[in-house]
């Protein structure tokens, strides 16, 4: 022991606790080892980390968030039938002929009315040629519902005669349509398709796995919910999908109600293209208040064509079909479900189509849902609000 080196005979040497923090490099001087962060600053480090991470993730997928929330309005939209659909023919092992039929049938029936609608706009693209080249030639003859009017007539009748009647005015605004403007809305109008086209993919695929492994994503929310939140986050999960169930009655079903009563009604009344306006119908009708823009036209269509009392058999059968609708129909199956009074569904569907578009539909009364029952349970308590499945 007393030919051992001088460092050898250090405590260091010996494992003693200095040992973990110091450390020797030959003909070095003794460097320090890490210390480990204390459990606060572990945890702060660590909520840095996931909010970093999920910034980063959100900057990545922000092109594809619209058609993940799409794919996740249908699945829960869809939720129902689907169980009731794996009920009755329970998935083998690998459970993918079920998730893709319902996918499959998905894409054609978003995808049946844009194909009916195309054929519709190649059938009139020639009559509409036709309407240019004659416009060209010789004018806009004046219509007979100017002679109609019941007043200002004869001024309209005149001054459609020397602005538009003429063969000079039809080439004048038609040439005002040169080949650049047209190349560069074409450009437009593909890039828009193309870019639609691409997200309505995705939202298809993303609709496929939710389908495939609904189950296990909904209880990985609802843990998640539950843990960061505690019983109120996973009440406040389970509003908004009921909510959005609600809302899907109450709009879609409803709209889609809508527009076909009133396209029985475009048929009997002689309105042309009956079927397109009957879908335009439904479509707007999933808007409050945006179904009689379409009757509107409908019957402007009519009194064009001369019959008046069709016309306004239209605007009749229209206004009451959707004031029992609107009053009736839409408060019971949304307010029913989600507990909501109508005057703030209303103001979540309005709102919700100002900032989000097409999405605020189904987002806006979700929210909604989800404030009132926080509202609910802050004023009268937890026990008061009973969790909706």
């Amino acid at each position: 022991m007393a030919n051992l080196p001088q460092a050898e005979r250090r405590p260091e040497a010996l494992g003693s606790p200095d040992s973990r923090s110091i450390a020797t490099e030959p003909g070095g001087p003794p460097r320090a080892g890490p210390h480990p962060l204390s459990g606060q600053a572990q945890g702060v480090a660590r909520i840095a980390l996931v909010l970093a991470l999920s910034a980063l993730g959100l900057w990545v997928l922000h092109p594809f968030i619209p058609a993940l929330v799409w794919a996740v309005i249908l699945a829960i939209a869809l939720g129902p039938l689907y169980a009731r659909a794996e009920r009755r023919w329970p998935p083998g092992g690998h459970n993918i002929a079920l998730p893709a039929l319902f996918t499959a049938a998905v894409a054609l029936v978003f995808l049946l009315p844009l194909v009916v609608l195309a054929i519709q706009a190649a059938r009139e693209a020639h009559d509409v040629m036709a309407w240019a080249r004659s416009f060209e030639k010789t004018g806009i003859p004046v219509p007979d519902l100017l002679a109609r009017l019941p007043f200002g007539a004869a001024p309209a009748q005149s001054w459609w005669a020397e602005n538009l009647s003429h063969p000079a005015a039809g080439s004048e605004l038609l040439h005002r349509l040169d080949n650049s403007s047209v190349i560069g809305v074409t450009r437009s109008l593909g890039a828009q398709i193309v870019r639609r086209a691409v997200l309505f993919g995705f939202s298809l695929v993303a609709l496929f796995f939710l389908f495939r492994d609904g189950r296990a994503v909904a209880a990985q929310v609802l843990t998640a919910s539950a843990k960061l939140f505690g019983p109120r986050g996973e009440r406040v999960a389970r509003q908004m999908v009921a909510s959005v169930h609600g809302t899907v009655d109450g709009l879609v079903l409803v709209g889609l109600g809508e527009g076909v009563l009133l396209g029985i009604v475009y048929y009997f009344a002689g309105v042309p293209h009956p079927v397109l306006l009957g879908a335009l119908t439904a479509v707007a009708a999933m808007i409050p208040f945006g179904a009689p823009l379409v009757f509107g036209i409908a019957a402007l269509i009519l009194l064009a064509n001369g019959t008046v009392v069709p016309a306004i058999v239209v605007v009749v059968s229209g206004f009451v079909v959707t004031f029992i609708a609107d009053h009736f129909v839409r408060p019971a199956l949304i307010g029913g479900t989600t507990r909501l009074p109508f005057l703030w569904v209303l103001l979540g569907i309005l709102g919700g189509v100002e900032s989000f578009g097409l999405l605020g539909l189904f987002l806006g009364p979700a929210v909604m849902a989800a404030l009132i029952l926080l509202w609910r349970e802050f004023t009268q308590g937890a026990e008061a609000v009973e969790p909706r499945a």
